[in-house]
């Protein structure tokens, strides 16, 4: 496993340090970071077309991170891969995740971003990356828990259609060599495990299509988050280090209640102030292999983000494990001899 990085999403801002790829890194870097997971959509960081164009230009963004301290982990579509499937009801709300000229026309917007999502798998292979973090949008969430009953074959066909957009993105990714991580999240289509396997029956269990293993949205549902990894391990190829809560009482609990952060039942910690078994999950991943990056995505209902990613970057050090390349009783093994097992089994 590598790390600890961090995902600059929820730090980029108007004011230094945070305006910029050149003083954000260095930032990042300042905290004890070594890599830096970028969101495509912000040309304050790189230019998502010209990074899909040319790999002297991505070689250009990865120098000035690279100068100073930090690698590029992944590239992130949350937002376009939102847009590749949106329900009309929730179309006002998502316009603003896209750019002017496509607003208030559905078609339009759902093209633009199937173009960002296949401009970042290409950009990814660019930059030399080979995970990708991104959302699958949404056709059915509004069906999630139904009244009155979903119609006979109303799940079957929005996955169905969820694959008609994905399929020819995934191919892209597959053919630049670069794994589709998609956050399960609530909100989103895939949100689960469940969802997740729908999925990939829908896209014949396309190679290119993998998690991004973010166990926050998993205690706010009350998923097993460390079974999940058993099931699911050779598909989780990003991780996203995030801390949550889920305390209900008696007048709300997993729905919320409609009310703000800081009061639901369920909500999002720094690392190390919630109730998420760390210890377990970098076990379970690193038993299984995970050599991606451990990346912390920072969102707290209560805490300063600057502090929360000053605690961060030793949280996650402080977790990884080095794999042992030997076993611990090894000092009192001895060397194999077939005779000697036959007599220990009492077969000679």
């Amino acid at each position: 496993m590598k790390g600890p990085a961090i995902f600059l999403a929820q730090f980029m801002g108007d004011e230094p340090p945070f305006n910029d790829l050149d003083t954000i890194t260095k930032w990042a870097a300042g905290h004890g970071y070594k890599g830096v997971q970028l969101p495509s959509d912000d040309p304050r960081l790189f230019d998502l077309e010209k990074a899909a164009e040319s790999k002297d230009y991505c070689d250009e963004i990865a120098g000035i991170c690279e100068g100073n301290g930090v690698e590029i982990t992944e590239l992130s579509t949350h937002l376009q891969g939102q847009l590749v499937a949106v329900h009309p009801a929730y179309t006002e709300m998502f316009d603003a995740f896209a750019p002017e000229q496509v607003h208030g026309n559905m078609e339009a917007r759902t093209d633009w971003a199937i173009e960002q999502c296949k401009m970042a798998a290409k950009a990814s292979r660019n930059f030399g990356l080979t995970s990708h973090a991104t959302f699958s949008g949404a056709l059915l969430w509004h069906t999630m828990y139904p009244w009155p009953q979903r119609p006979a074959g109303l799940v079957e066909e929005g996955f169905a259609e969820l694959a008609r957009r994905w399929k020819p993105i995934l191919d892209v990714f597959e053919d630049n060599g670069v794994a589709a991580c998609y956050e399960l999240h609530p909100g989103e289509d895939l949100h689960d495990g469940v969802t997740f396997e729908r999925f990939l029956d829908a896209v014949d269990d396309h190679p290119a299509a993998n998690i991004l293993y973010d166990p926050s949205h998993f205690v706010l549902q009350q998923l097993d988050y460390l079974q999940f990894i058993d099931f699911y391990h050779d598909r989780i190829k990003a991780f996203h280090v995030k801390d949550a809560e889920f305390n209900p009482n008696g007048k709300s609990g997993v729905y919320g209640g409609y009310q703000g952060w800081v009061e639901r039942p369920g909500r999002f910690r720094s690392l190390g102030d919630g109730q998420i078994d760390f210890g377990g999950i970098f076990s379970k991943l690193t038993q299984y292999g995970y050599d991606g990056w451990a990346v912390l995505e920072w969102e707290c209902a209560l805490k300063h983000p600057e502090q929360g990613a000053a605690e961060g970057a030793p949280f996650i050090a402080a977790h990884m494990i080095t794999r042992t390349d030997k076993a611990f009783d090894d000092f009192a093994g001895a060397d194999s001899d077939s005779a000697r097992n036959r007599r220990i089994l009492g077969l000679d």
